[in-house]
């Protein structure tokens, strides 16, 4: 899984390099399949219950599963890309949002926001807390910051699947504290809060795939495998 998180993380920062204006989300696509089996690693998206493509693309108000395409890249939108990459059949999986060109100051301090409620989530995470410890740290310091936590998707366990127990939301319900689990020393998990600037409402787009805020006001993601242990959490896509 470190391998694999290696190559997950080297494709994401590839992709800061060369997403800009006039490019077009198939072309990131083709890219980052082609580094990650140079790397000897799967692009595990591509074909995973039936998705079309290697790498997820969301442009501003799409949460996730957005499909690359011959749409270009315009300035002042915001790109979220998920990656992820299978080496010796374990599983790695993370994702950014990121500028293209200059962007609304309301549309950073999302992206500032959602990337700081993944670290502090990343932070309080260590072996014997409880699982909702991470959902209420995401969804506090993001309402807290005026945003909010989109509910129908969440983070998840990973290793030789791509989503595995147990769930991992980015806020605190009455069934979450109902099921609440204990971490344990050597979970894999994948820990990626979606928010956003309105309504936390979304819907799938008719290519079946594509997850948009039902007002239409932008989006942001940020994800990143870790371990679980007796010291804290140990990033693997990083």
């Amino acid at each position: 899984m470190r391998a694999a998180g290696r190559i997950t993380a080297d494709a994401l920062r590839l992709v800061k390099e060369i997403a800009k204006q006039d490019v077009t989300t198939d072309y990131l696509n083709s890219e980052l399949e082609k580094y990650i089996i140079s790397q000897g690693g799967v692009p595990v998206f591509k074909g995973y219950r039936g998705f079309p493509k290697s790498i997820c693309t969301s442009i501003n108000e799409e949460v996730v599963h957005g499909v690359p395409d011959q749409r270009k890249l315009r300035n002042g939108d915001i790109l979220s890309v998920d990656v992820g990459v299978g080496y010796r059949k374990y599983i790695a999986d993370a994702a950014i949002t990121m500028p293209i060109g200059e962007i609304s100051l309301e549309a950073k301090k999302l992206l500032d926001v959602c990337e700081k409620s993944l670290s502090l989530a990343i932070e309080i995470t260590r072996a014997n807390e409880k699982l909702s410890l991470i959902s209420r740290t995401i969804q506090e310091y993001v309402e807290k910051n005026g945003f909010f936590v989109v509910r129908n998707y969440t983070g998840h366990g990973i290793g030789r699947c791509m989503h595995e127990d147990p769930q991992v939301p980015n806020f605190v319900s009455k069934s979450l504290l109902e099921t609440d689990e204990i971490l344990m020393p050597g979970v894999t998990i994948a820990i990626e809060p979606m928010i956003c600037m309105g309504k936390c409402d979304t819907e799938v787009l008719s290519n079946k795939w594509t997850v948009v805020t039902k007002d239409r006001k932008l989006s942001a993601h940020f994800e990143h495998t870790i371990v679980v242990t007796e010291d804290g959490a140990d990033i693997l896509t990083q």
